[in-house]
């Protein structure tokens, strides 16, 4: 029978207890907010939103603005500028998903929450604003007024909804509004879906109201990130083959768009429909109680 010393085990003790409050140490280390002065990994990726924000709205100027009002462009110029615009919001809007998940994994800076927002106002806010002002003026049936006033509300409702979610905490697991990119995403797949001016006018000014309104949308983790992440490069895939002009390249960025659009269109629904639920339960209940009264 084995004896174990009582002073040698008390020693193997206190040395794990040691090696625990280190690890513990190096890990609060790890994730305490780096200096103002110093960006984190999670920043980079933030600063990589913001760039692909300005990029599309710079091809958007080059490839279709530009040769619309100096009349040498041609619809397959137009057509792949379009495709890189919205390609590079794709790309801003994974690095807007991967930004929050790195920060949570490795050390955030004090600079995190500042940087977000502005890149997302930027990508999210400015460049589908400048999109709808962009196809209000080469839109055969477009009116220019009309779609800067509805690109000024799309950019007013970002700020907005970029400012309550600094200022509003919400519960665990949901936003409060459309997403910034979800609602960015949705104004451009109206606009490549190219419907008649004034129904879409009125369509993307329905998104601007949802990205302001007090619907609940989930936040995207775990498995709901994941498909995000999924939708996301299948989206790249489909406006590729529509810029490269691949047969059935128009189906696929149509059926791509539907979809997203079908998505944004999902939640105030789903919302509507536990309201209604509710007030017939609430009816039904009352008329119980009024019966056995």
């Amino acid at each position: 029978m084995t004896v174990t010393d009582p002073e040698t085990l008390h020693c193997e003790e206190d040395e794990e207890t040691a090696i625990r409050r280190r690890r513990w140490a190096r890990d609060r280390e790890l994730r305490a907010p780096r200096s103002p002065q110093t960006l984190s990994t999670a920043d980079f990726l933030t600063l990589g939103n913001a760039v692909c924000g300005f990029l599309a709205i710079y091809s958007m100027t080059t490839g279709v603005l530009i040769p619309h009002i100096t009349g040498d462009g041609s619809a397959p110029t137009n057509r792949h500028s379009a495709a890189m615009a919205v390609t590079l919001l794709l790309l801003g809007s994974m690095c807007d998903l991967f930004d929050g998940l790195v920060a949570r994994k490795l050390r955030s800076s004090a600079l995190g929450a500042e940087l977000d927002n502005l890149a997302d106002l930027t990508s999210f806010g400015i460049a589908p604003a400048y999109f709808v002002a962009v196809w209000g003026m080469v839109s055969p049936d477009g009116n220019q007024r009309v779609s800067a006033f509805i690109a000024l509300t799309v950019l007013l409702a970002v700020v907005l909804r970029l400012a309550r979610f600094s200022a509003v905490k919400m519960r665990p697991g949901v936003f409060q509004g459309m997403p910034c990119p979800m609602g960015a995403m949705t104004v451009i797949a109206i606009v490549l879906l190219a419907p008649p001016f004034i129904p879409a006018m009125v369509a993307i000014f329905g998104v601007a109201y949802l990205m302001v309104s007090r619907i609940e949308y989930p936040k995207p983790q775990g498995l709901l990130a994941t498909a995000t992440l999924c939708w996301i490069v299948v989206s790249i895939g489909c406006l590729a083959a529509w810029a490269a002009g691949v047969p059935g390249g128009d189906v696929l960025l149509r059926v791509g768009a539907t979809a997203q659009i079908a998505l944004a269109a999902m939640a105030p629904m789903l919302v509507i429909r536990r309201k209604v639920n509710q007030k017939v339960c609430d009816v039904r209940a009352r008329r119980a109680e009024s019966r056995l009264g």
